[in-house]
């Protein structure tokens, strides 16, 4: 299964791809960072963000998307940024039929380092070992994003990849159609 983390951000929005099953070793794809400029205009940033976004759909073809759910914080103007971006990445993924999963930075902390109050440095550093990676995933953004993807893939085996909807919201033809479009991408 490949999983696309995304660490929503109106600056910097990190992006991973991880390759993996429960309880498997899990793979790097591909690790970036979408960024805006923060004097343009919000539409122009947002604009540019999701035009990113769909490139590393596009290009990576996850199965699942996994998006960092917005916590509430002093600065409302980060919050307002920070929930845009995520809607834009969930948008993205819902119009190419990708299932998507919110998960808080602590679930994500807890599933990648055993602690969900984890600093950053000990997330950077276990997504590095868990990925056999040389370096540390740097900016904390992209590392975050990984360690999205990877609590994502190491969720309870009935749980991954589940689309948000009621079960059985889908008719045959529609999961049909869905699956051959899944396959497509894959090519």
């Amino acid at each position: 299964m490949r999983v696309l983390g995304v660490d929503p951000g109106l600056t910097r929005c990190g992006l991973g791809v991880v390759d993996g099953l429960p309880g498997r070793k899990v793979q790097m794809v591909a690790v970036g960072v979408a960024q805006s400029a923060p004097t343009a205009d919000i539409d122009q940033r947002l604009l540019l963000i999701a035009g990113q976004i769909d490139e590393w759909l596009e290009e990576h073809a996850p199965d699942a998307l996994a998006v960092e759910r917005v916590f509430a914080q002093h600065n409302v103007s980060t919050v307002m940024g920070t929930a845009q971006v995520a809607g834009i990445a969930m948008l993205a993924a819902a119009r190419r039929r990708i299932p998507v999963a919110m998960h808080t930075p602590s679930e994500v902390k807890a599933a990648v380092t055993g602690n969900g109050r984890a600093e950053k440095v000990q997330v950077q550093t276990m997504v590095a070992r868990l990925l056999s990676l040389d370096a540390l995933p740097k900016p904390a953004d992209a590392a975050d994003a990984l360690a999205l993807a990877i609590c994502h893939l190491w969720r309870p085996a009935g749980a991954v990849g589940a689309p948000q909807r009621a079960p059985g919201s889908m008719t045959a033809a529609q999961r049909a159609w869905a699956a051959a479009e899944q396959a497509s991408r894959r090519r």
